[in-house]
């Protein structure tokens, strides 16, 4: 592990709620600090959403949809909006990434080449969709014309977590406001700056005032205020599985919608016949990007026993070698835990992987330096009984697992109440095809960790990954409801 550290200034955006077009302080005056994860000091104080305000965000995001010209806007216009919000994104990519990199400690170099680039990437992909939502027409009986319209399902509430902000926000804004949807957009009280840069620059580049609102403050307040909001036709979440069933609690009264995107406890296989070499750097990767913090992170990589001791050794050799330290620095590869909060969780975990008997291998120590690091982390002897290969970690822990054959490696893979993602390496395609299948997960790679795209669809299938999809043509069905219209050809 190699330590860097070169601060650099950035200019921050708008620190104000966006309600209704404009920029204003909380309704109660209050304020919070968001913090720099890699020195702990405030960057700014933010207005602090709460109840009183997101009514105010819910009943402009109405006005804007029953009133004002979004629903009223043929969809070729809408496009031509969406475009010109996503030049707007391509014309500030340095103060984009530059806030994105310093309000949630993310390597500065990793922002400029994956979240930034797929943030505007699905912003382009879904400025291509308002006039190609189209209905269908169902020839019932010949006395009646019958068709079914897709339309917005409305105004969306839109929740998202801390670890990706820049582009979660943006796999909500872009669909849903493709579909004609309003939003209230309420990001992590750890990260609100981004959102509200993305904010500024849909206005500037002509979304109509209301479409979209950022409300950030705190989840307790903010988020389930919007939840309980029974003017809200739409929730899209991407958080914790605890938070997202107390969602789903706060939403049950009142029947709304809701896409949930909560976490992982991903499998990451390792056969004897796969290339070690790439899958040594494909695990590391996956596990060790953005400091654990995703939840799609191969926080289990089950490993054939032909190679179990092998593997092993080369991946702590590799940890070693992740740079760790400052995100500004170019040559970072891992930025600070989110928070002392996250941080002391993490080292909880660590702390009982010890107790459970797991090998400690690698890191699991605090980096001796001012901001929240830990440095890349690696147990072997695990078991998949273990807490630390039950639960999310939620940062750079990687808990290596023992397995014989295909169906054990399947039966642990699939011994988990999370369901998002896994991995598989192999140099065999029937073993590859055969066990794509096989995997209880909503995406299966093969040969490779982490990869995504913007016209794949992306959710778990089931459990305590949640329900619905982000992205791709599927995310589109998020932001419609299918309406039948009969007319009556009788004379």
């Amino acid at each position: 592990m190699t330590v860097t550290a070169s601060p650099r200034s950035v200019q921050l955006p708008e620190t104000k709620l966006l309600i209704g077009g404009a920029f204003v302080d909380a309704a109660s005056g209050a304020t919070f600090a968001t913090r720099n994860p890699a020195t702990e000091e405030v960057i700014a104080q933010v207005a602090q959403a709460a109840r009183a305000d997101a009514d105010r965000a819910v009943k402009a995001a109405r006005r804007a949809l029953e009133e004002g010209p979004w629903g009223k806007m043929r969809a070729s216009e809408r496009a031509r909006i969406l475009v010109r919000f996503a030049d707007a994104i391509r014309k500030h990519q340095d103060e984009i990434v530059a806030v994105e990199s310093l309000d949630g400690g993310k390597p500065i170099a990793s922002v400029r080449r994956q979240d930034y680039p797929a943030a505007l990437d699905c912003i382009e992909y879904y400025a291509g969709w308002p006039d190609k939502i189209t209905g269908d027409v169902v020839p019932v009986r010949p006395d009646a014309h019958t068709y079914v319209a897709r339309v917005p399902v409305g105004v969306v509430a839109a929740i998202v977590p801390w670890n990706f902000p820049l582009m979660n926000s943006m796999w909500k804004i872009a669909p849903a406001l493709a579909c004609g949807c309003t939003m209230v957009l309420k990001p992590a009280s750890e990260t609100p700056l981004t959102a509200l840069l993305l904010g500024r620059l849909a206005l500037e580049a002509g979304v109509p005032e209301g479409v979209l609102n950022i409300l950030p403050g705190p989840g307790v307040d903010a988020g389930m205020s919007l939840v309980r909001n029974p003017d809200v036709d739409k929730i899209s979440f991407t958080g914790s599985p605890p938070v997202g069933k107390a969602i789903m609690e706060a939403a049950a009264p009142f029947i709304t919608r809701l896409t949930l995107e909560l976490g992982g406890k991903s499998p990451n296989l390792i056969f004897d016949d796969a290339d070690i070499d790439a899958a040594v750097k494909g695990s590391a990767a996956g596990i060790f990007f953005n400091a654990g913090q995703v939840c799609s992170a191969g926080s289990r990589v089950l490993v054939q026993k032909p190679i179990y001791d092998e593997f092993c050794e080369r991946m702590i050799e590799r940890s070693k070698t992740i740079v760790v330290g400052d995100p500004q620095d170019e040559k970072t590869y891992m930025g600070p835990i989110i928070s002392q909060k996250q941080l002391d969780t993490i080292t909880g975990y660590i702390d009982a992987g010890k107790r459970e008997g797991a090998n400690l291998r690698v890191g699991g120590e605090r980096v001796a330096r001012k901001g929240y690091f830990l440095p890349p982390t690696v147990f072997t002897e695990v078991e998949n009984s273990m807490k630390i290969a039950r639960e999310e970690i939620f940062g750079p822990v990687a808990a290596v697992i023992r397995f014989k054959d295909e169906d054990e490696a399947v039966r642990i893979a699939n011994d988990s109440p999370f369901s998002l993602a896994a991995g598989l390496w192999t140099k065999d395609i029937g073993r590859a095809h055969s066990l794509a299948n096989r995997l209880h997960a909503g995406t299966v790679w093969v040969n490779t960790y982490g990869q995504s795209d913007t016209r794949l669809p992306w959710g778990g299938l089931g459990g305590d990954s949640g329900m619905g999809r982000d992205l791709g043509e599927t995310a589109l069905d998020n932001y419609t409801d299918k309406k039948t219209i009969w007319i009556s050809l009788r004379r």
